[in-house]
């Protein structure tokens, strides 16, 4: 980059966002309001995707203060996380697989997150002590045969520590299967280096879960950091939450999952809404969902056609809807 000009950087304040012209001078109040409660990133390459603030990009990721009215059914803990966590960093909902969450920091962060009471720039990177407890964990119980990184996104851990971790989960000798869970790719697809593949290329089965919800995030810059992780022989699944004027349509779900496809990417899970606190809005009905994906059974490939699932609250799993 040539001398004197500054590299585009993640936006975490409302005046930044004010200044780029992603939020009105108006919108300041309302925006410091939820700034001050929730943890808010827009990265470069998000922001450039935005139009206005209302379209399915700024929808997504920029401060609204409908955030700070919690509905009835809205909880801090909307799938139980925190009841089935029995040490910090794992969460044992099934019994053979396990999450392990290694830090709660994302590289961008959603309006919508069912984990947005505990995720932010400033927390959850656990500890070497903890680390080793949750492996220790792991360990003891041979029930366990996938292990999930979550957070927070594992992807932007250095690549020295996320493949240190990779390997001391793989030497575990009834772990069968990794998985990774990540909006990464989408929100800087740099971060799709070689020393991110050098961590990434392990001998046990590694699955990567894409968070998407817009074939506007699927950018050609997305499609060929994508490439370099098929490249290993890396399979990689889709994401969806269901939100009310960002996918909620025949339209912009399949135009979506055949993105997906065209990036290689298998759509996996069309996920109801977990009711987190200020999500409201986002609010799409199970009928409406429904609906959408029966229109488009005979429009698009059935590779196309993820499973429609609800997070039971309570901690009670997942059932398709």
């Amino acid at each position: 980059m040539p001398d004197g000009i500054s590299k585009p950087r993640t936006l975490r304040y409302p005046a930044e966002l004010i200044a780029a012209g992603l939020l009105a001078p108006e919108d300041r109040a309302g925006a410091e309001a939820v700034a001050a409660r929730y943890a808010i990133a827009v990265p470069p390459a998000l922001g450039a995707l935005i139009g206005h603030k209302n379209d399915p990009i700024g929808l997504q990721f920029l401060p609204h203060p409908d955030e700070l009215v919690l509905a009835p059914h809205e909880s801090t803990d909307p799938i139980a996380d925190e009841a089935l966590s029995p040490i910090p960093g794992i969460v044992h909902r099934y019994p053979d697989r396990a999450l392990l969450k290694p830090l709660l920091t994302c590289p961008v962060y959603c309006r919508f997150c069912f984990r947005r009471e505990q995720v932010g720039p400033d927390g959850g990177l656990l500890s070497e002590a903890e680390l080793a407890a949750a492996y220790a964990y792991i360990a003891a119980r041979p029930e366990i045969r996938e292990v999930i990184l979550t957070g927070g996104d594992p992807l932007i851990l250095s690549p020295r520590r996320l493949g240190e971790m990779l390997r001391r989960l793989q030497a575990i000798p009834h772990i069968e299967i990794l998985r990774i869970h990540t909006r990464a790719p989408i929100a800087d697809p740099a971060i799709v280096n070689d020393a991110l593949l050098a961590a990434l290329d392990i001998e046990t089965p590694l699955y990567i879960a894409l968070h998407a919800n817009h074939a506007s995030e699927i950018t050609p810059d997305v499609v060929r950091a994508l490439r370099k992780l098929t490249r290993l022989g890396i399979p990689l699944l889709g994401q969806t939450v269901l939100l009310a004027d960002v996918n909620d349509s025949e339209a912009a779900l399949g135009g979506l999952f055949r993105a997906m496809l065209r990036a290689r990417v298998k759509p996996y899970y069309l996920h109801q809404l977990d009711p987190a606190p200020g999500t409201a809005r986002f609010h799409v009905s199970p009928e409406r969902g429904r609906a959408i994906l029966n229109q488009l059974r005979g429009q698009i490939s059935g590779t196309a056609l993820p499973t429609y699932i609800l997070d039971r609250a309570g901690g009670l799993g997942k059932i398709p809807l």
